[in-house]
């Protein structure tokens, strides 16, 4: 555990991508294979789930500190994370934990799960006394299921590719789909042969860069394949020895959900890998994104929500064809053979290719991708035609050229402390739009805003608030903001009537006075006809759970 939580000290300690990525060398070329495998495990991005409520944290480090409850919430308010309050509240220890991390997760945090409220005091109470400061700190990040550290998978692949030397691609690759955190699974990472021979195990995803720049300047429209850029739930669909498994990106095993599309899978041939998007198709037509979200969440699906919420796969791309990785093929000769793939499953078929998009100019293509939105897709993918299928984004190979999201004005009505390294600041926010001489929330944001401009918000938060609802201060109407958005639905669930897609603040209206703000009919017109009766989307990202398009 000492060595752990130094390296997690190390990582949070700076914004340096190359110590982080020295750190993680150093600790897995010296690490026991067993503490290595968790070590993978939580910075991929893996949590155990929350193994004891917060409320009795709270409880249990109020009563081993003898403080009141109060002065703990206090704390907790100032501090802005559950974890490090209680490691900063309880009282000084100097041990240093002799127990190594594989030890301290499979004997002494696992196990709560299965002990009652006193037994699970007992145990935490002894592990706080056996723990350093920033020992408690990682231990109460790992109990709660909040373990998180300025780190990607792509930097934990860079780590790993040097302490082992084994190319980044193939460790990629070990990392993907499930695997259980075991010295046998660490070892495997540096193993001479292709260690792929989980026969579910899906490739890593590549992914596009968003265009910035005019698209002239990427070159001539004869070297681009042109797509739509669909809204759904991107994955794969492996066929291997028999059996198929279909990976959301967010890499979770979805099969179960979206039966509809096992049974076209299986005439796949063996040793198949195509990658796509999962959408809610019907009649002929993609459905709007609200519709797929009631999918989403379901685990197991019922027979009226099938016939409600059919979904269909849009192939795009072929990765694996007769067993044989075809990953680095050109583009235009992997097209080809999913087109000829695709030829053979049946008009009725939920696995279809959608044909490419033909525009002789860029002139021409910015027309269609204006359009794109009566199409319900997000705007275009641009892809070189020679391009092979990486791992993680792919510069200057494939391009994201998406439709300028929804805009609008709105008035800042509500505000809270963030998290992290904004706990002490407000900087979550929620914003209204004019109704009947009402000002109406309808949507909160966090992010668009500099350092700068957040500390200068708090301090108008602090002399203007009106009410305190908790952690939430109501304060003066008076600031407003540009905010952007992917898509606008009616919804039932929110006062307002509609819910935004990922509104982010594009601009602090300086010039605008609150009544200079927009109406809600106004943002309501935004709505698309065709999502008019449809169920409600949520307001935020977090809603798609680990699932990732």
């Amino acid at each position: 555990m000492k060595e752990f939580a130094s390296l997690y000290q190390q990582l949070d300690e700076t914004t340096k991508t190359n110590r982080k990525v020295e750190a993680m060398r150093l600790y897995f070329e010296n690490c026991d294979p067993a503490d290595g495998a968790w070590a993978v495990y939580f910075l991929s991005g893996r949590r155990l789930k929350r193994l004891v409520q917060a409320g009795r944290l709270r409880e249990f480090c109020a009563e081993i500190s003898g403080i009141p409850d109060w002065l703990f919430e206090e704390s907790y308010g100032a501090v802005g994370d559950l974890a490090e309050t209680i490691a900063l509240l309880l009282p000084p220890n100097l041990n240093e934990s002799i127990h190594p991390l594989n030890i301290w997760i499979e004997q002494r945090i696992q196990p709560l799960s299965r002990m009652d409220d006193e037994q699970r005091r007992e145990a935490l109470s002894q592990a706080w006394t056996e723990l350093s400061a920033q020992e408690r700190f990682v231990f109460n990040k790992l109990v709660t299921g909040g373990f998180r550290v300025g780190v990607s998978q792509g930097l934990v692949v860079r780590a790993l590719s040097q302490a082992t030397q084994v190319d980044k691609a193939v460790i990629s690759h070990r990392l993907m789909g499930s695997w259980e955190p075991t010295p046998e699974f660490f070892n495997s990472l540096s193993a001479e042969d292709d260690g792929e021979s989980d026969r579910s195990r899906p490739y890593p995803f590549a992914l596009a860069h968003s265009l910035q720049q005019e698209p002239e300047t990427i070159g001539e429209i004869s070297e681009w394949m042109l797509e739509w850029k669909w809204d759904g739930i991107r994955a794969q669909i492996i066929r291997r020895e028999g059996e198929t498994f279909i990976w959301s990106r967010g890499e979770e095993l979805i099969h179960e959900r979206f039966p509809e599309l096992l049974e076209p899978a299986e005439s796949l041939p063996d040793g198949t890998v195509i990658d796509g998007e999962i959408l809610a198709w019907k009649a002929g037509e993609v459905q709007p994104f609200s519709q797929l979200q009631r999918r989403i969440g379901r685990k197991k699906v019922g027979k009226k929500l099938l016939t409600d919420v059919p979904c269909s796969f849009i192939a795009f791309d072929i990765l694996e064809a007769e067993g044989h990785n075809i990953r680095s093929s050109p583009l235009e000769v992997r097209r080809k053979l999913l087109e000829s793939l695709i030829a053979n499953q049946s008009e009725a078929s939920s696995i279809m290719i959608y044909p490419q998009i033909e525009a002789n100019s860029w002139e021409e293509c910015l027309q269609i991708r204006n359009n794109s939105r009566e199409k319900q897709v997000e705007g275009l993918m641009l892809k070189r035609r020679d391009s092979d299928y990486g791992v993680g984004r792919l510069t200057n190979k494939w391009w994201k050229w998406k439709v300028d999201p929804y805009s609008c004005d709105a008035v800042l009505i509500y505000a809270q402390r963030g998290h992290g390294r904004r706990a002490s600041l407000h900087s979550d926010y929620t914003f209204a739009a004019w109704d009947n001489g009402n000002l109406v929330p309808f949507a909160k944001a966090y992010s668009g805003l500099t350092d700068a401009e957040i500390r200068e918000v708090d301090r108008f938060v602090r002399k203007n608030t009106l009410e305190r609802f908790g952690p939430v201060r109501s304060v003066k109407p008076e600031l407003v903001f540009e905010l952007a958005f992917e898509n606008i639905q009616r919804s039932n669930r929110h006062k307002s009537g509609i819910a935004v897609r990922f509104p982010r603040m594009v601009k602090w209206r300086h010039d605008k006075k609150p009544a200079d703000a927009d109406t809600l009919d106004m943002i309501k017109s935004l709505v698309p006809d065709q999502s008019l009766n449809d169920e409600p989307a949520e307001t935020s990202k977090e809603s798609r759970g680990k699932i990732k398009s």
